[in-house]
């Protein structure tokens, strides 16, 4: 059976529900790390844009796991103690389950995604990187231009920004309606300029890259599920 991953996104109001979830990357390691089934797995705090960026978002936190099979990965996100807490704290919550198709690099020395090949349906596409800190000034300076070129996509149907430390370790996550638009976007502009420095430069320590293809969805983000102008054929194409 494929491997399955979930990313889940908790919205936070007030200070108090805030504080929380901030306590909670800390807090929240010893029951994570208990859930039955559960294979690699990253507490990420979020930042504002659309990408990369240094700025953090005090109300948004997510939860990036994975799962043998994607039954298992709906029972557990439904079922799991810590997880009903997350949502019962957040005013908001939204969880995208995903199968993996492609893979390159490592976060945190492990290769955490085992790809299937699936080659129909919309994609997710995830960058994770441990930046350098004797270039953090060069690569800050270039990562707004890409995040404004993503933010301005009319393909793409949700994208954030998060990260397990700001500043230094970066995650960027993205969907896409097909192959060509992600592809369009990554080979275009500033986003292929920054690639072709990172190897250029040496900007990462560590870096992974990842593409998935979206099985469903649980949840709402803004109100409604970011897959709403996808169609069904799409994210079943069997």
């Amino acid at each position: 059976m494929p491997q399955t991953v979930t990313l889940s996104f908790f919205r936070f109001a007030g200070p108090i529900a805030r504080m929380w979830a901030f306590a909670m990357m800390g807090f929240a390691r010893r029951p994570m790390a208990r859930i039955p089934d559960i294979g690699f797995w990253k507490l990420c705090g979020s930042g504002k844009g659309e990408g990369f960026t240094p700025r953090i978002a005090p109300d948004v936190f997510a939860i990036l796991a994975t799962w043998p099979d994607a039954q298992t990965a709906h029972e557990r996100v439904a079922a799991t103690s810590i997880y009903q807490r997350y949502r019962a704290e957040s005013v908001e919550n939204w969880t995208v389950f995903l199968t993996p198709t492609s893979v390159r690099g490592d976060w945190s020395g492990e290769r955490p995604f085992l790809p299937q090949q699936i080659n129909s349906g919309p994609l997710a596409a995830l960058t994770r990187a441990t930046i350098k800190p004797g270039i953090l000034s060069r690569f800050w300076a270039r990562v707004p231009d890409i995040s404004a070129t993503i933010g301005t996509d009319r393909n793409v149907a949700f994208k954030i920004g998060i990260g397990e430390v700001p500043m230094l370790h970066q995650v960027t996550f993205s969907i896409w309606p097909s192959q060509a638009a992600l592809d369009a976007f990554a080979r275009t502009g500033p986003h292929a300029q920054a690639i072709k420095a990172v190897r250029q430069e040496g900007w990462f320590k560590e870096e992974l890259y990842a593409r998935f293809v979206v099985q469903s969805d649980i949840g709402t983000w803004g109100g409604t599920s970011p897959l709403a102008n996808l169609t069904r054929s799409e994210l079943d194409p069997a």
